[in-house]
């Protein structure tokens, strides 16, 4: 059973959350085994408990054993916890924590092994998966760890805008002594590597936005900009890199120059993602930029709120799955032949 198609991972996430239901709505159409094979990683008891939850009959699935042997028209399932697991939608727990993770941990093995092209994960619960097999903020650091990549970068990608993150989940308090020239350049060069690599862009024109209000307003309301993210970005520009800034963040997307450049460069979470989730919040996707691998996933929570009630909204794991298809595509194009 071997196909020329990327065969995409999809870890259901947290299983109280609604992970399920946008997993199986976004694969139910399928006209979509025509891109891609599907590999779940989850429980096909949960997928067949949010199957009729939300009354979702014409979606099927193939239960595998995660060798590679995948059926290429068919949803394939690899069951990874103990099928009596109770599910209980909009009510975390710790038991949802650790299926997550047991989910996780099997794609990554399949990763390694290149039994699947690329994975997409629904969302985890922070509070219920933290433990010490799992002492991360959230994905990015646990397959940065996992991949031993030392650095990776947070790219929200969407319709309007590619937005990646010098800092990502931190305290706002501890924001500025994680803003040094070491780490902007080596994000600049993250996001810069993966536009080529990635999405195509021969020659990418990146924005580096400002730590402070009005990019410090001259050194009045902070020193960052002139001493640390100004020299780097002249150093790059030196190199014949196509680096501006340092912009003020909140009339740099208000007068809509994001819409001028290639990817923009935020220096903390928020200020990042808040314009992104405005511009693009159904559709965008969180891809993690610098690894060996190809990972993306929905920018949007666990949701425990409307867990179940099929309420969910699947255009942001839709498009996840997408752009993990177009980045494997993409690499695998660029891969040297041997």
């Amino acid at each position: 059973m071997t196909t020329d198609k990327p065969k995409i991972g999809i870890t259901l996430g947290d299983p109280n959350g609604i992970g399920p239901e946008v997993v199986i709505k976004a694969l139910a159409d399928t006209r979509i085994f025509n891109l891609f094979t599907p590999v779940v990683y989850g429980s096909t008891r949960a997928l067949s408990f949010y199957k009729k939850q939300i009354n979702a009959e014409e979606f099927n699935y193939s239960q595998v054993k995660s060798d590679a042997s995948y059926f290429p028209k068919s949803v394939n399932v690899v069951n990874c916890w103990d099928e009596q697991t109770e599910i209980t939608p909009g009510v975390a727990s710790k038991t949802g924590g650790k299926c997550a993770l047991l989910s996780l941990r099997k794609a990554v093995e399949d990763l390694k092994s290149s039994a699947i092209d690329a994975v997409v994960t629904a969302p985890i619960d922070k509070n219920t998966i933290h433990s010490d097999e799992f002492p991360y903020h959230g994905h990015t650091e646990f397959f940065t760890q996992a991949f031993n990549a030392g650095e990776s970068l947070m790219l929200l990608t969407g319709n309007e805008l590619k937005v990646g993150l010098v800092t990502e989940h931190i305290p706002v308090k501890e924001i500025a002594r994680h803003i040094t020239r070491d780490r902007v350049e080596l994000k600049i060069r993250l996001l810069e590597m993966s536009l080529k690599k990635d999405f195509g862009i021969q020659k990418p024109k990146i924005a580096v936005l400002g730590l402070n209000p009005h990019a410090g307003d001259g050194g009045l309301l902070g020193t960052e900009e002139n001493e640390v993210i100004k020299p780097v970005i002249a150093e790059l520009k030196s190199k014949g890199k196509l680096i501006m800034g340092p912009f003020p963040s909140d009339g740099f997307f208000g007068a809509g120059q994001h819409l001028k450049f290639d990817g923009v460069l935020a220096m903390y979470h928020d200020q990042g993602l808040v314009a992104f989730k405005t511009l693009d919040f159904n559709s965008g996707v969180n891809f993690t930029a610098g690894l060996p691998i190809v990972r993306t996933s929905p920018d949007h929570g666990t949701a425990y709120n409307i867990a179940g009630k099929n309420m969910a909204d699947e255009g942001s794991m839709r498009q996840a799955i997408y752009l993990a298809c177009d980045i494997a595509k993409n690499r695998k194009a660029i891969e040297p032949t041997t």
